[in-house]
């Protein structure tokens, strides 16, 4: 569980979205059994990420494994470690077409083990009160996949990296027994990964672009919002980013951007990505963002191939709410998409809002909060690595080179 002292953070109840720059006070406690270690040492409003740690109220007893399909080389972690959580006497549950694999189908040393499998389907089978521990097998996308299955209070995540890229896959495979038994013992370091929580609404906006014009240096909204009209057409909780693009089309895309039902800018490029700050080393990094550390209460808006030189990406308070529109003048429409998935079109009228969740992914951390996180920029990105600058070899070659 995540406990901190009330009376020194002021935080309204989690449930509630208060309207300060913090964001949302995120739920902490993930899954039935797991919590933060209680930190009676916070200062203002953000707990010291060095005391970020995981603890149990009760011995966590199911385990979720989410594996990366499609990949050979992933079938003997995947059997080691369910026939370790299962001699353990665990409930392991496995998606169906990961235990559906021929190769598993065909392995008779592996058939006693995985009788005793518990398996479900994305959409069908709602597993969200039921798993205390999530353990993914792969690259990072294994982590973007178990965020998406999770749409309220999320478990505890361990990664381990057995993809390409593995930013946020801290764990190494070779030493999963050790590593799985320190986090069943309790008090390892997490760190709180903010999701945004997602609404498109359809039909919400009516078009009058008489109404309002742009005057001066100032910006006025194009469009007038109908408060009793749109209809929710999707909710999602998103770890990474919001992508909205131009799609197929050759035109330039053409949004509207609001902050707290105020338009600030229209986009005029290819697009906008509004990340958490787990996403700003995805997506946003490769569009010219900075690099934000996960723990840092924000919001990043980041213009994609933009048709102005001065258009920079900016990052907001976690606790405002974005909007992005079609501008009326726009001559196509647009598509979003949500890390990657559930992609579709936006047309004149309809609307997406962004905020920080509630409901942040705990991942638990190899060695600490910090450590891992520059490790992962210099492994996996390569960051600030270049070749060394050679010393002088004495004195006088220093003197010599001034004069």
């Amino acid at each position: 569980c995540f406990m901190q002292n009330c009376d020194i953070l002021r935080y309204p109840l989690c449930c509630r979205r208060g309207h300060f720059l913090h964001g949302p006070y995120p739920a902490t406690h993930f899954g039935p059994k797991a919590c933060v270690l209680p930190n009676p040492t916070s200062v203002m409003h953000i707990q010291d990420p060095a005391s970020q740690r995981l603890t149990w109220s009760k011995p966590p007893l199911n385990v979720l494994i989410i594996r990366k399909i499609r990949d050979e080389t992933l079938l003997e972690p995947f059997k080691e470690l369910c026939r370790f959580l299962v001699e353990k006497h665990l409930m392991v549950y496995v998606e169906k077409k990961v235990v559906d694999d021929g190769s598993l189908m065909t392995d008779d040393s592996f058939s006693a083990i995985r009788n005793q499998l518990c398996t479900f389907r994305e959409g069908y089978d709602d597993i969200s009160d039921r798993i205390d521990l999530i353990i993914c097998l792969g690259g990072d996308g294994t982590l973007l996949y178990a965020s998406s299955l999770f749409q309220g209070s999320v478990p505890p995540v361990m990664a381990f990296h057995l993809g390409s890229l593995g930013f946020l896959t801290p764990f190494k495979f070779e030493s999963f027994k050790t590593e799985v038994d320190k986090v069943f013992e309790g008090n390892a370091a997490i760190i709180l990964r903010s999701r945004l929580r997602v609404k498109v609404v359809k039909g919400m906006f009516q078009r009058n672009e008489q109404l309002f014009s742009t005057q001066g240096n100032g910006i006025a909204p194009h469009n007038h919002i109908n408060n009793e009209a749109g209809k929710i057409t999707l909710q999602l909780q998103v770890l990474n980013e919001v992508v909205v693009d131009r799609g197929p089309s050759s035109y330039l895309s053409n949004v509207d951007l609001y902050l707290d039902g105020r338009l600030i800018t229209s986009v005029l490029g290819d697009g906008v990505i509004v990340s958490t700050p787990t996403g700003s080393t995805a997506y946003a990094a490769a569009a010219g963002a900075s690099m934000i550390h996960p723990n840092v209460p924000a919001i990043m808006v980041t213009p994609i191939c933009p048709h102005s030189l001065s258009f920079r990406p900016i990052v907001v308070p976690a606790g405002v709410e974005l909007m992005i529109t079609l501008s009326p003048d726009a001559r196509n429409t647009a598509w979003v998409s949500f890390d990657g998935r559930k992609r579709q079109e936006i047309q004149h009228g309809d609307s997406i809002k962004i905020t920080t969740s509630c409901f942040p992914v705990p991942s638990i951390c190899c060695h600490d909060l910090v450590y891992d996180w520059f490790d992962s920029l210099a492994q996996c990105l390569h960051w600030n690595i270049r070749k060394k600058q050679t010393r002088l070899t004495d004195a006088s070659d220093s003197s010599e080179t001034e004069n």
